[in-house]
């Protein structure tokens, strides 16, 4: 039987998209059902968690999007864009570790069952009418449409000794509690940018071009992206056949990372930090063996150990996060700083060197001030609001990059925004004296500044802090044209070159 392509793809695209709203729907039922640091003072909860949980610094495990206490730009200030950077939810850790007598952390996480029932949206793609992905879309929505079913199924892990438990976990995979969170991050969006500040739309009606989604090509990170558009524009805010659409691309081009895999140059620079961290933080480390080498079978804990330093953190952070007990030693502040703050070094030191950030996060600031400035010029197509589903590892580069890093380890759900405004001189009265000086915006043109925030913070960038290069009285609104200027010595000319060059190790 003839197979239309096209057709095929559209409707395995569709397919996909279905299954994740069908898996919103039940977190967000969950979520009714249901009754790592910065250093800012304790805030109220946000939105349903499975318990208060804090961090060894007595701060909350996930501090959420703080709707109330966000500041309203200047009045001369127009809203036109924002660009948000999102860490996915809280997951289990990435491998299993200090799961032996005494840490005696679950080495089995149930913390997912919400994620294990969903229906599969099966379509006969054999047939011989070619039906396009909006189509298939709109019949799983509404459940008898011809050609449309629905399969309940019931995902669970398998262990080695070929036994399974209702609601495992994987490792490293997005959990009940991170989809909750990830959905209430969604759902303060939606209260920020369409409730509070008319920004965006309360529906989508017909332009979709108003907002862009875009998660790395991770479970956990597409799982999370699911959840935040369900918090944002949920199925009925969706109208007039119009639907949403989660973009991810092909790790050879993939920006929301400092991509390593693609970068052989980045890799070698990578490898090359972290050698050096460990040189400069195993001696201190040292300190800690009397106190945590029992948790790790009488190993010393550094950060090229076995396990790494990185990787007890992990462990520790994720099981903080979701309530599990952790050794008392783990809760120590002095511990967990001196551990956090070497992790950090092997991991993000690199992003103060210019080479680093220009292989690291070039390519992703570069993407972020084009669209900017397409926005400032006026072009009607560039969406209001891009969310991005990223990692910690992503958010640190970032901020390190442009040198703003508070040296801590980025919690669940923590995100970076950029803010793109507007300003528009007035056409009549006399000049300014910035404008006499010529360090202003023309009163022929509207003046461009982007404000960047990161945990409910607004950060002043340091490349921003002359005279004529922020908005005059209030730092944190750096001129488009400054933070442009910097993005530009960032940006590689060719980056898939300089990342050929100079490779003097070899490939592990």
């Amino acid at each position: 039987m003839f197979l239309h392509w096209p057709s095929v793809v559209l409707t395995c695209a569709a397919f996909l998209l279905i299954s994740a709203f069908k898996s919103a729907l039940t977190a967000l039922n969950v979520a009714r059902a249901a009754t790592f640091s910065i250093d800012n003072p304790p805030i109220s909860a946000h939105y349903p968690t499975s318990s208060s949980h804090t961090t060894p610094h007595g701060e909350p495990a996930n501090m959420g999007l703080e709707v109330e206490a966000y500041p309203a730009a200047p009045p001369e200030l127009e809203l036109r864009q924002v660009h948000v950077y999102v860490r996915h939810g809280e997951r289990t850790p990435v491998s299993t570790r200090m799961s032996d007598p005494p840490a005696s952390i679950p080495p089995f996480w149930i913390e997912c069952t919400t994620a294990r029932a969903f229906h599969a949206a099966v379509h006969d793609v054999t047939a011989t009418t070619p039906v396009d992905a909006q189509t298939i879309f709109q019949s799983v929505l509404n459940p008898g449409a011809a050609g449309e079913k629905l399969m309940p199924i019931r995902k669970m892990v398998e262990r080695r000794d070929g036994t399974h438990v209702e609601g495992e976990c994987m490792l490293g995979e997005l959990t009940d509690l991170g989809r909750r969170s990830t959905l209430a991050y969604g759902l303060a969006l939606r209260k920020l940018y369409i409730d509070r500040l008319g920004f965006l739309p309360d529906a989508i009606e017909r332009d979709r071009h108003l907002v862009y989604f875009r998660s790395t090509n991770m479970p956990r990170t597409i799982g999370s992206l699911e959840h935040i558009v369900y918090g944002l524009y949920p199925p009925n805010k969706y109208l007039n056949g119009v639907f949403p659409k989660i973009l991810v691309r092909n790790g050879a081009d993939e920006n929301l990372i400092g991509n390593q895999f693609a970068c052989r140059r980045l890799e070698v620079l990578k490898a090359a930090f972290a050698k050096a961290a460990a040189e400069a933080w195993n001696p201190s480390l040292e300190h800690l063996d009397a106190k945590l080498s029992k948790f790790i079978g009488g190993e010393p804990i550094r950060i090229d150990g076995k396990p790494r330093a990185s990787g007890i953190l992990d462990t520790v952070k994720a099981a903080v996060a979701h309530g599990i007990r952790v050794p008392a030693e783990f809760q120590e502040p002095s511990t967990v700083s001196l551990l956090e703050k070497a992790v950090c070094v092997e991991w993000f030191s690199g992003y103060k060197n210019e080479e680093f950030r220009r292989l690291g996060m070039g390519p992703l600031l570069d993407d972020l001030q084009g669209k900017m400035t397409l926005k400032a010029d006026g072009h009607a197509r560039q969406p209001r609001l891009l969310v991005h589903s990223t990692h910690d590892t992503a958010l640190a580069g970032m901020l390190q990059t442009l040198d703003v890093y508070d040296e801590l380890w980025p919690q669940f759900t923590a995100s970076v925004t950029f803010e793109l405004f507007r300003q528009q001189p007035s056409p009549r009265g006399p000049m300014t004296w910035m404008q006499a000086l010529g360090l202003a915006a023309a009163a022929s043109g509207p003046q461009h500044y982007i404000r960047m925030r990161y945990q409910n913070r607004s950060l002043q960038l340091p490349f921003c802090g002359t005279a004529g290069k922020h908005l005059p009285g209030a730092p944190e609104f750096c001129t488009l044209e400054a933070f442009r200027e910097r993005v530009r010595e960032l940006t590689p000319a060719d980056w898939d070159n300089e990342c050929q060059q100079n490779i003097t190790t070899s490939r592990r």
